[in-house]
């Protein structure tokens, strides 16, 4: 199978395999496809600023009249090979069927790049070159810890920078999400940081916001995951603060609300999780889209409404009867919790 596992495609990219000429970079983590697919790219030695050796073309101009076959089969004029450099791949018949022509008879002095989103495993998009000679398929999924930790001492390396043991750990709790994003955050943190030599915690909280603000947006996630026994110490910490229970509501709602748009989405276009948070607006805070994409694979469009229903409910009793706010918040807050932990099972 013309394929790596998602912790072998670094050390592919770094020795890529000369013989072959059409890559496939997937995955729900755009970020990382997009920094992959750049990655392999320079990798090909070609000048990428040159449009006669580099031909980039999206995926709706790759179906119209075969482009893509007919860029894959131009004679190169200005170098030894050309490369065609696809983006925004889907799991269309039609691009498939062109890139299983390519994988059975590899085009003379050309190399393809696909870049896509999410692909299931068995789609037509996949098979066609995971079966394919001369083909590869990179996998791209959210960064694991190990992963996080390679782009922070990239990223602050470059910077001159070192980082303390607890900075390491807030920062690792709030990054992964999206390569794309998780870069973002880190050279804003080195920017911030710059003329020392240690990123402090208290550098990392500044630079990324005011935690106390996520608190009430924390608890939502955890209620949404089905995470009971986070949501009970968040919430708790909540009320700590002096901040009062029907907040908490309030986030919910509006979260669920949310959620409802970009399930929608998901049933008519046929998005999958990773697209349509990528896609929403406004968009979701970068260390928050990994908790939202998970709430979308466990919540249908039914549960959603029931769920906007009993927060409707909650939300009103609570301001009518202010003396049991905080019992009934928790109340309907928990059996959402419990019911996203049996829709998480």
């Amino acid at each position: 199978m013309a394929q790596k596992k998602a912790h072998e495609v670094d050390g592919w990219l770094a020795r890529p395999d000369p013989a072959t000429s059409v890559v496939l970079v997937y995955g729900p983590d755009r970020g990382l496809v997009s920094e992959r697919a750049a990655a392999f790219a320079r990798g090909s030695g070609l000048p990428l600023d040159d449009p006669f050796t580099v031909v980039r073309i999206d995926a709706a101009e790759a179906e119209a009249a075969g482009r893509l076959l007919d860029e894959a089969r131009t004679v190169p004029m200005f170098a030894d090979r050309r490369l065609v450099w696809l983006r925004g791949a889907a799991n269309n018949a039609a691009l498939a069927s062109a890139i299983s022509a390519l994988t059975a008879d590899p085009p003379e002095g050309c190399l393809i790049l696909v870049e896509a989103g999410d692909l299931k495993k068995g789609t037509a998009l996949r098979s066609a070159v995971e079966s394919g000679k001369s083909a590869m398929a990179l996998p791209c999924y959210a960064d694991d810890a190990r992963g996080v930790d390679a782009v922070i001492d990239e990223v602050l390396g470059a910077a001159g920078l070192s980082i303390a043991l607890g900075a390491r750990q807030l920062l690792k709790a709030n990054l992964g999400g999206d390569r794309l994003a998780t870069r973002s955050e880190l050279e804003k943190l080195a920017l911030y940081c710059a003329g020392v030599s240690e990123v402090r915690a208290e550098d990392v909280r500044a630079s990324i916001g005011d935690a106390s603000k996520l608190s009430a947006d924390d608890a939502v996630d955890a209620v949404m995951c089905g995470r009971i026994a986070e949501f009970d110490t968040l919430f708790a910490r909540h009320l700590a603060s002096g901040s009062p229970p029907f907040l908490v509501l309030s986030a919910a709602l509006r979260h669920v609300q949310a959620l409802q748009l970009m399930r929608a989405q998901m049933e008519a276009q046929g998005k999958t999780p990773a697209a349509a948070v990528a896609s929403a607006r406004p968009p979701v805070f970068f260390a928050r889209r990994r908790m939202v994409e998970q709430a979308l694979q466990h919540w249908n469009r039914k549960m959603l409404e029931a769920a906007a229903d009993r927060l409707h409910r909650a939300i009103l009793k609570s301001r009518q009867h202010q003396a049991v706010s905080e019992p009934v918040s928790r109340q309907a807050l928990l059996a959402l919790a419990i019911e996203g932990a049996r829709a998480a099972r």
